[in-house]
């Protein structure tokens, strides 16, 4: 498979993106419903092809972004990096991600003996080669469409997965303090990997999050102790290190009683995009994120992501036209999505029906 980009719908694109974070002319709202192996089905491979074969997983995603008219550029990532350089196993499945198989932590004691990979252990590891080879790849064949992404997800989840997420939220309860040293050794860990990558492509977007915590799992409290501190740790970080300065904060789940927690207490720069998945059962208001975030960053409300994989295009068309009716003008800009990653399976006329309500109702023309 080959890349096929028209230059015009190209351009038209990337002036939608630019005018999100920076103003000026662009035909409407950008949209991007966080889309990885639905590309390959798209275009007749497998979810499991998306993971295993980076290349052919850029490709596809560069043409599904023109196909549906989404984003400009292509992000290639998969679940779970910078855990394997500290331990974790990953199988490869036929219909999702790759999945954790083993803990390194059994018992409190082992958090003191986890090796933190340096930088050039980094680079010799599974994760920095499956990305670098889906960067590499775009940035030859297809540098307009190249952005470098300083994956570092979530570090509380990624820190649970050291000894296992059951584990990990009793240990919230009564460990809490142990907890915090998974979650320092992700974050180092992370930190080196965004290093790696900015040092190998410069400026690289850190894309990372809160997932595990939400207000179905945690109580506001241990939210407000662990996840804050955590984020903005690795962000600084990272910057330190030569990532960013553009940031992609994943809120995903339920974070009705818990995202307010993070206004004053997470880095943001002038390029941050905040995505904020689900009020309890329904998508999150944009009109609370625009009044939450909406002066110093850019929103990305989203449509509820388990609608997608039903012919659901009336209702993802009703629930998109009220985000953008009640987002569109945030000060800081908006971009609209999806409330977690796209499903690999989703019907086509449903993210049709996601774009339509963008040029339906996310007009940026004067």
């Amino acid at each position: 498979m080959e890349f096929n980009i028209n230059d015009e719908w190209l351009s038209r694109a990337e002036r939608r993106y630019a005018a999100s974070f920076v103003g000026g002319i662009a035909d409407r709202v950008p949209v991007d419903p966080m889309m990885l192996a639905h590309s390959t089905v798209l275009y007749g491979h497998t979810i499991r092809d998306f993971y295993s074969y980076p290349e052919l997983a850029v490709v596809c995603l560069a043409q599904a972004q023109q196909r549906y008219d989404l984003l400009p550029v292509t992000k290639y990532y998969f679940a779970h990096p910078w855990l394997p350089e500290l331990g974790i196993r990953l199988r490869p499945m036929n219909y999702t991600a790759p999945v954790p198989i083993n803990t390194i932590v059994k018992d409190p004691e082992d958090a003191d003996k986890i090796h933190i990979p340096d930088i050039n252990e980094i680079k010799k590891g599974y994760s920095y080669e499956l990305l670098t080879r889906g960067m590499d790849y775009i940035k030859k064949n297809k540098r307009k469409m190249f952005v470098p992404l300083a994956y570092c997800p979530e570090p509380i989840g990624s820190a649970a997965e050291l000894c296992g997420i059951e584990q990990f939220l009793m240990w919230t309860q009564t460990e809490l303090d142990l907890c915090k040293k998974l979650i320092k050794a992700y974050i180092d860990t992370a930190v080196s990997g965004a290093e790696s990558l900015a040092g190998r492509y410069g400026m690289a977007l850190i894309n990372t999050g809160a997932v595990l915590e939400n207000s179905d799992t945690m109580s506001p409290e241990t939210i407000k102790e662990i996840s804050p501190p955590a984020l903005s740790s690795l962000v600084k970080k990272c910057l330190s290190k030569g990532a960013g300065p553009q940031i992609f904060y994943h809120f995903c789940g339920n974070h009705k009683d818990d995202y307010a927690l993070f206004t004053n207490k997470i880095v943001f720069t002038p390029l941050t995009i905040m995505q904020i998945g689900y009020w309890e059962r329904e998508p999150f208001p944009s009109k609370v994120m625009k009044k939450t975030y909406g002066n110093i960053c850019t929103i990305m409300p989203s449509v509820d992501t388990k609608l997608f994989v039903l012919k659901n295009p009336k209702k993802i068309y009703e629930q998109a036209r009220q985000q953008l009716l009640d987002g569109k003008d945030t000060k800081s800009g908006l971009i609209l999505g999806t409330s977690c990653e796209v499903p690999p399976f989703s019907y086509q006329e449903n993210i049709d029906a996601l774009v339509k309500a963008a040029n339906d109702f996310g007009s940026l023309k004067p």
